[in-house]
């Protein structure tokens, strides 16, 4: 028996010179020029755009960063830097494009959001990049006695950075007692009780009077109906009504004002009342002294 074979095959055709690659690119050499130019142009113009981005991020000019911005209103009572603390928080201390739109905006947000900062006025850019931020600050007026300390307000009751006073000098403010209280909110925020805003408005009409008085502690006095009631205490046993809040008067009540410019006169009197004084009620006039009679023929 034979063995078994596979049949031969054909050879296989070569291709033909005009078939194959070189044939290719002799067809179409000149679409293919083309693709290469394009191609050449587009990576040339990435290149360029790229050396033209590098150098506008790398020129200061046109970059605004934290020590060509001016700060203008912070004011002197406020410990640290106000400016430096707010760019921080904000993320904006690392460099900012001048030619943003929204530049100003967030330079205005980021000093808007800190604690101390009441107001932003006014923020002006400039070229070379440089800003001007003005702005108001909040002032403390009051202490509000809590568990372990004292915390800061200005007269609406807002708290304001703690960490800004020493024992000497928050001694020096009204301190308000009797707030069972605390805030619901950080620094920055109002502390969200009525008492502590009345209390705030009470020490910010008192002011620099507080020492010369010889004042202590506000307080509410203990009184069941609207509005509230609030006294003062002094050295000693001193104690003083002061009554209602600024605004919050009953009818007859002397005002705010009137009530301080009464402890400034009983605080430069020779003879203080002792005992309770009570600035709701005006002060009896004094008796006139009577005319003497005239003598006839005089």
């Amino acid at each position: 028996m034979k063995p078994f074979r596979e049949p031969k095959q054909p050879p296989a055709a070569e291709p033909s010179a005009a078939n194959g690659p070189a044939g290719f690119f002799r067809r179409h050499s000149a679409g293919l020029g083309a693709i290469g130019v394009v191609a050449a142009a587009v990576v040339g113009g990435w290149i360029v755009m790229s050396q033209l981005a590098g150098r506008a991020t790398s020129d200061r000019s046109g970059m605004l960063y934290p020590e060509n911005v001016e700060l203008v209103g912070a004011a002197e009572w406020i410990q640290g830097d106000l400016k430096a603390e707010a760019l921080r928080d904000a993320s904006l201390d690392n460099g900012l494009p001048l030619a943003d739109p929204e530049l100003a905006r967030r330079l205005a947000r980021g000093f808007d959001i800190h604690p101390w900062v009441r107001e932003v006025v006014s923020v002006t850019l400039r070229h070379p990049a440089a800003a001007r931020i003005e702005i108001r600050c909040r002032e403390p007026v009051a202490m509000v006695s809590v568990p372990g300390g004292l915390l800061a307000v200005d007269a609406e009751g807002i708290v304001l950075p703690s960490n800004n006073f020493t024992a000497e000098s928050a001694a020096r403010y009204p301190r308000l007692g009797g707030i069972v209280s605390g805030p619901r909110g950080a620094a920055g925020f109002a502390w969200g009780d009525p008492l502590v805003e009345e209390g705030a408005a009470i020490a910010a009409v008192i002011g620099p009077e507080w020492e010369p008085l010889g004042l202590v502690e506000c307080r509410p006095a203990a009184r069941p109906q609207p509005p509230q009631s609030w006294e003062l205490t002094g050295s000693g046993d001193r104690l003083i009504l002061f009554g209602s809040a600024p605004g919050h008067e009953l009818s007859g009540e002397p005002t705010a004002a009137m009530k301080v410019a009464r402890l400034r006169e009983l605080a430069t009197s020779s003879e203080p009342p002792a005992g309770l004084i009570d600035l709701t009620v005006s002060p009896p006039k004094p008796a006139e002294k009577p005319t003497p009679p005239a003598i006839n023929g005089l």
